[in-house]
């Protein structure tokens, strides 16, 4: 591409919506009384809608973005992306950066503790940090509204501070007295919209929770009263959300792990997402004995036989992780009996499913998808998740590259394209939003850039081979939404974030003590010890 060219259409149409393009003779689109904002970075990775196939990303060097309103109108290079920003009304130069589309994150975590004091056990000490069976009886919450509106504001701010523009938001249950309610949610809703991150959430539900009893062995405790109203208090925040006419906040359903949740609870969930044509994000085929055993146990059939009868194999699914399917080589002996070679990524596909794969969460708890060449090649849509602190999807993307080269045996088939599209295009697709994952005429004005200039980052070739390589999440410095400036030379306007840590700290010490009070086998030694043992 020259130096001097425009990006996409200049006919006023585009894949991603309406919106006109601006040409190299600046103005022309944008709306009368808009204020043009054009932002300029050396690198940046664009939609071109011309090229074959439907059109594709490519790299555009010396690049310029105008953006009207909430919406880009125009992206240009070289002489061209000069003239554009030249009659803006500013200009935001962000010089040695790689801009791209903000990042989409399907399982965007607002935890403090999770993966931090739970993944490194083998499964008897795991089974300590599940609740007790005498627990689950009474249980509480352990911290209060105020504390655990600070755990979902400091969530919520490392997302954006990692370059995460749009986030399907996940909470653990296991400190609440049962679920997350419909008013846990709504301020997490209003929280986001103050920050500036687009955000598509509901309040988790359940019927039953994984235990552990006395003697060490799991279980489930069913509390069919508990489900019914945590269900009721989700469909409510629909209704809420629908109230708000907030363009930053959309409603979801969001049931816990499908084995904790009954077939009734979720027989509903799929008639309301119907009528409503709202997202359902399901977790399911995410584990061997806690989720797959479990319904096989309680003779509830295979997950996505669980996901068909109830009526949520549907476009509208997002299924987070879609790992212990049957191409996966862990899915054998009795479970390939019972389950049968049913041929469940041409399902999926059939379906519309889309799924939020989280390759670095994965890692951590030593578990992996069966190549994602395998699902694109069977015409799934896949999405990136982070699903653990730090909410980082380079990180994750570089965990991915690195597991299909070990997987294909081949340095070739790394697949960093295809992953850089799932945190992105992948992630629009299953929200349902083709504004979103791009940067062209008439998408939405979401955009993240990531510094390349520190010494560190080492030389550049390809941007987008530098930043996975030597970055993380940690360098974006700069992000919009919709028009809107969220970050700015790595700050949020209006938060201390000094503060906010010293706050998140204070609440992880709660979290941490609570695990204490829930852990059937107390005395059994000390629950979370350190790497090396303490000096006396």
């Amino acid at each position: 591409m020259s130096q001097s060219t425009q990006v996409g259409p200049v006919d006023g149409r585009s894949g991603a919506g309406a919106g006109p393009a601006v040409g190299a003779g600046v103005g022309a689109g944008v709306g009368a009384g808009s204020r043009a904002v054009a932002v300029r970075a050396d690198y940046a990775v664009v939609f071109d809608s011309g090229r074959i196939g439907g059109g594709g990303f490519v790299e555009v060097r010396d690049a310029t973005v105008l953006v009207s309103g909430d919406r880009i109108v125009a992206v240009a290079s070289g002489v061209a992306g000069a003239a554009l920003a030249a009659d803006a009304d500013e200009v935001i130069e962000l010089g040695e950066s790689l801009l791209m589309p903000g990042l989409i994150d399907l399982e965007g975590l607002v935890d403090i503790d999770h993966l931090l004091l739970d993944s490194w056990w083998g499964p008897e000490h795991e089974a300590r940090l599940e609740w007790s069976a005498d627990y689950a009886r009474a249980p509480r919450e352990v911290l209060s509204a105020a504390d655990r509106s600070v755990l979902r504001k400091y969530g919520l701010v490392q997302l954006i501070l990692h370059g995460v523009t749009s986030a399907m938001p996940i909470a653990s249950e296991v400190h609440v007295a049962w679920a997350e309610t419909h008013d846990d949610l709504l301020d997490t809703a209003q929280t986001a919209s103050a920050l500036g991150i687009r955000t598509f959430l509901g309040p988790s539900y359940r019927s039953g929770v994984h235990v552990t009893h006395t003697d060490g062995s799991p279980g489930m405790h069913w509390d069919e009263a508990r489900g019914e109203a945590s269900f009721a208090e989700a469909v409510r925040f629909l209704d809420t959300v629908e109230a708000l006419g907030d363009p930053l906040v959309t409603g979801a359903l969001v049931p816990c792990r499908i084995e904790t949740v009954s077939d009734a609870i979720l027989t509903e969930t799929g008639r309301i997402a119907a009528v409503r044509d709202v997202l359902v994000r399901a977790h399911a085929t995410q584990g061997l004995d806690s989720e797959i055993g479990v319904l096989a146990r309680d003779g509830r059939g295979a997950p996505l036989d669980v996901l068909e009868r109830c009526g949520l194999l549907t476009e509208r699914l997002i299924l987070a992780h879609g790992v212990y399917l049957d191409v996966h080589p862990d899915v054998d002996g009795d479970l390939r009996d019972k389950h049968g070679d049913s041929g469940d990524l041409a399902r999926l596909a059939a379906a519309g499913v889309s799924i939020a794969h989280c390759p670095l969460t994965n890692a951590r708890y030593a578990f992996w998808l069966e190549r994602l060449s395998q699902y694109l090649d069977a015409g799934v849509n896949i999405g990136l998740g982070s699903d653990s602190f730090p909410p980082d999807l380079v990180r994750a993307i570089d965990t991915g590259v690195q597991l299909a080269k070990a997987q294909h045996g081949d340095l070739g088939r790394g697949m960093l394209a295809e992953y850089v599209e799932a945190a992105t295009l992948g992630g629009a697709r299953a929200l349902h939003r083709p504004d979103l994952g791009r940067i062209e005429p008439g998408a939405a004005a979401d955009l993240v850039a990531f510094r390349l200039d520190d010494p560190r980052m080492g030389a550049i070739d390809d941007p987008i081979r530098t930043l996975v390589l030597a970055g993380t999440g940690r360098d974006a410095h700069f992000s919009m939404v919709a028009g809107r400036l969220v970050m700015r030379d790595g700050e949020l306007p209006g938060i201390d974030l000094a503060e906010l840590r010293r706050e998140g700290q204070r609440v992880f010490e709660q979290l941490r003590a609570g695990y204490g009070e829930r852990d059937a086998l107390a005395g059994a030694g000390e629950l979370f010890p350190p790497v090396f043992p303490s000096a006396e």
